[in-house]
């Protein structure tokens, strides 16, 4: 079976850098796999993610959307069809008046019609404890209720994966079991980076960890010792 997305031989230095922040590294996941990463601050979590997405182009190494290279403009968008990521901030995702628009803003770029957005966008937000939000101001909520509505903008599009940047920074305790009560209903495959540890232990199944420019696969037991 083909992985859903392949990173191979990966290495990119950012533009003013010489050094690799990753080196020759190979990363893939497949439908309905739920991944974490973790590593120290600055290790290249959040670029990382950026590559899968091809928001950053590889110095060398390759990406491949279920076997094919992404190295076109249509491939790229097919990819960003297919997999979703979610912000570490949700100041950078969040641009609507009102938590609805937000939300059917993407089935609408999809081509859905108007009504059927709505329709989409209220199901989701239903799906994620936000049904009474709908006409709500988006810059007036909380972080944690603009967390959960970023994650909402992203499902109301049906990706088959959604990749996670540091979902719980920044929230409380109430927020982050919300959250994780939503992650845990929902179906897609999902890659989390995050320091969490307890957060991927309640929703990752494979653990990796970003070390030395490249990653590293851990047993998810290694999970259970640090959560208890």
């Amino acid at each position: 079976m083909q992985p859903l997305l392949f990173l191979e031989n990966i290495s990119y230095k950012y533009p003013d850098n010489n050094e690799y922040i990753l080196e020759n590294l190979f990363f893939q996941f497949n439908d309905r796999e739920r991944i974490g990463i973790i590593g120290p601050n600055g290790r290249g979590k959040t670029t990382l993610l950026h590559l899968c997405m091809k928001l950053l182009t590889p110095d060398q190494g390759e990406v491949y959307f279920q076997g094919q290279a992404v190295n076109t403009n249509q491939k790229v968008q097919e990819l960003r069809r297919n997999i979703g990521l979610v912000f570490q901030n949700p100041d950078d995702q969040l641009f609507s008046p009102t938590v609805i628009e937000d939300v059917a803003f993407g089935p609408l770029n999809l081509g859905v019609k108007p009504e059927q957005a709505r329709e989409i966008a209220s199901n989701t937000l239903d799906l994620v404890g936000l049904g009474d939000y709908e006409e709500r101001i988006t810059h007036k909520l909380s972080g944690g209720e603009k967390k959960i509505l970023s994650i909402a903008t992203i499902l109301a599009m049906n990706p088959r994966a959604i990749l996670f940047d540091e979902p719980t920074s920044g929230l409380d305790n109430d927020s982050r079991e919300h959250l994780i009560g939503v992650l845990q209903k929902i179906e897609q495959s999902m890659v989390v980076v995050t320091h969490d540890w307890d957060f991927l232990n309640r929703i990752a199944s494979t653990l990796y960890n970003l070390e030395n420019k490249t990653l590293t696969r851990h047993d998810i037991n290694m999970l259970h010792n640090h959560t208890h």
